[in-house]
């Protein structure tokens, strides 16, 4: 990753940037995010089958945005984040220098966010095969049995939101779970209010998940959540022929209606 450690020194030295948001690894050999502020410290960016966490999460905080100019070190889930963060006006387009890392692993310097909407055209990640087969074989399943897969599966849950905080998603300042009056789904852990904030998680990412599976990556118990976004996804492909943050331009998948919209998901 010399390429990309030379692009961060030259944007810092130009004063271009003043944080890069990239990987590091720790004294025990585990990744994290870095926030790289000098040019010397550019050394430390690394890049490798352990950098997974997507850094987008981080484009919304309201302490990292008050660093400055921000650039992120963007595998193709993060590339996607960016896009949807723009549409969602959460960030200004171009406002953020993106660092991409291909599909190949190499580095691609974008200069404006209109060449990662071209590369993302024929370069976008999928689930993975082992991701895909648990989803065909949840789907295959009776409608009876996949609530009683869910129920059981998401009974263990323990309401920590590690999933939501890890999701560059789930940015509002105040989630609905914390909402009291009125109190729409509990906030105390239980077997009925587990699965409503799932499936009510779930929803709220159909049409707007990137696939980076940090939902279910963060889980302490080890429950792939993942999978149900994964599934959204599938479902609004199939369903509308779309795929999120490929495009600034695409309208939110379910805050837009097209008269040729299939309505055989109504049932």
């Amino acid at each position: 990753m010399d390429s990309l450690r030379r692009k961060a020194q030259q944007l810092l030295e130009s004063k271009e940037v003043d944080c890069i948001i990239g990987y590091n690894e720790g004294s025990s050999g585990n990744v994290h995010a870095g926030f790289i502020t000098t040019p010397g410290q550019a050394e430390k960016l690394i890049f490798d089958d352990r950098c997974k966490q997507n850094l987008g999460v981080y484009l919304t905080k309201h302490e990292v945005m008050r660093l400055g100019k921000l650039a992120i070190v963007a595998p193709v889930p993060v590339m996607r984040t960016v896009l949807i963060l723009t549409y969602e006006c959460q960030i200004v387009e171009n406002s953020v220098k993106v660092l991409g890392i291909g599909l190949d692993g190499q580095f691609l310097d974008f200069n404006e966010y209109a060449d990662i909407e071209k590369y993302l055209t024929d370069h976008c990640n999928e689930h993975p095969e082992e991701d895909k087969k648990l989803i065909e074989k949840i789907s295959a399943m009776s409608v009876e049995e996949r609530w009683d897969f869910w129920h059981e599966t998401l009974k263990p849950c323990i309401k920590c939101f590690a999933c939501r905080q890890a999701c560059p998603m789930c940015y509002c300042v105040r989630c609905q779970v914390e909402c009291n009056q009125p109190q729409w789904i509990p906030v105390q852990s239980s077997e009925l209010g587990n699965m409503e904030w799932h499936f009510m998680r779930a929803m709220h990412l159909a049409g707007r998940c990137t696939g980076c599976g940090d939902c279910g990556r963060s889980c302490p118990l080890g429950i792939p959540v993942h999978l149900l976004t994964f599934k959204m996804s599938d479902v609004v492909l199939d369903n509308f022929n779309t795929k999120a943050g490929l495009t600034i331009k695409e309208p939110s998948t379910l805050s837009t209606y097209k008269a040729n919209d299939k309505e055989t998901f109504i049932r």
